[in-house]
């Protein structure tokens, strides 16, 4: 299945484009997107044509903020039906759940995991965009946004601890020190953010559980509710658990409430199978982290799965044609080339 994004998505794109000098309409034809997503919030739009938009809109401005700069105006209301249900959760901890349990609803290319060590919690991000190699201006929306929705629940005073990206640091920061403040961190091991347990379980004062269990009926009559298929649900697992070394069939299934056999027999079923997935996605995850100069390949290795570097270098030129150091070193427009 096409991974898709809703046309919430891009609800300020032509507002943006327009400040930086584009003609966002034309941008929209020239990616094959229908201009009525930016005022239908539930209009489907393939992710890899909006990731795509987004970039060429940065590179054709010279905006290397662009994707943040939309993510500075967005509302919790952007995510339609979905925010009444987040607004008035208890605590952001269940807010954050809700937004899991409902992706399908809020981004259904973009995966949210809530790691907690002590007193300190990890938010990571990750899109579902096979074949597009640049996609820091879709990061750095998506983080913008989930950061605006921390703010919008806890109060405007509130900060994070720190907000990573993986991509290296733009030359102008201030869009991002306007955002969030200087807490920035660029070429880091995950996206995300990171901030106190105390800020999950802190009350919503805005909260009102008879409203939350209203909006929760009629989120589950909507038709986009249903969940995706096993195969979306394996390749958003393995998104969030390969940069941790944990990709075994063992733990995707353990994470999946299913055991190994069962996995295996529902995938068959719909067509899939794990190492094709496990595959695919370590391919994904590879193309964003190569390109990036900053982060040594022997790092890059251990966050697509590989204890060793000679291991990581047989699999990459199988898969690409070329060793990661001659891969990273050729142009992009070069490198669809030599796979």
């Amino acid at each position: 299945m096409t991974p898709f994004v809703r046309g919430a998505t891009l609800s300020n794109y032509g507002e943006v484009a327009a400040q930086v000098g584009l003609d966002g309409n034309a941008m929209l034809r020239r990616f094959g997107i229908d201009r009525r997503a930016l005022s239908d919030p539930d209009m489907r739009i393939p992710a890899l044509s909006v990731v795509a938009l987004l970039e060429e809109s940065a590179a054709a401005s010279r905006c290397e903020t662009f994707g943040l700069r939309m993510a500075e105006s967005r509302q919790l209301s952007d995510f339609g039906a979905i925010s009444l249900l987040m607004t008035h959760q208890a605590t952001l901890r269940d807010a954050l759940l809700t937004m899991v349990e409902y992706r399908q609803l809020v981004n259904p290319s973009l995966v949210v995991d809530v790691e907690e060590h002590g007193d300190v919690v990890i938010v990571r991000e990750e899109l579902l965009v096979s074949g597009q190699r640049e996609t820091r201006q879709a990061y750095e929306l998506a983080l913008g946004v989930l950061y605006r929705i921390f703010r919008a629940l806890l109060g405007p005073r509130w900060r994070a601890q720190s907000v990573n990206f993986t991509h290296p640091q733009p030359a102008d920061l201030a869009v991002h020190r306007r955002l969030f403040g200087p807490i920035c961190e660029f070429d880091s091991d995950f996206s995300g953010l990171t901030c106190s347990s105390r800020d999950l379980d802190a009350p919503n004062p805005t909260a009102d559980p008879i409203l939350a269990r209203h909006a929760e009926r009629y989120v589950r009559t909507l038709p986009n509710a249903e969940r995706p298929s096993l195969a979306q649900e394996v390749r958003k697992a393995l998104h969030l658990l390969l940069p941790l070394g944990q990709a075994s069939i063992g733990s995707v299934a353990a994470s999946l409430g299913l055991n190994e056999r069962t996995l295996q027999r529902r995938l068959v079923a719909e067509g899939a199978d794990f190492t094709g997935l496990l595959n695919d996605t370590r391919r994904d995850l590879c193309q964003r982290y190569v390109v990036n100069e900053n982060l040594p390949l022997a790092r890059v290795a251990g966050l697509v799965g590989y204890t060793r570097q000679s291991s990581f270098n047989r699999w990459f030129v199988e898969e690409f044609g070329a060793s990661p150091t001659t891969w990273r070193k050729t142009p992009s427009s070069l490198r669809g080339d030599m796979a």
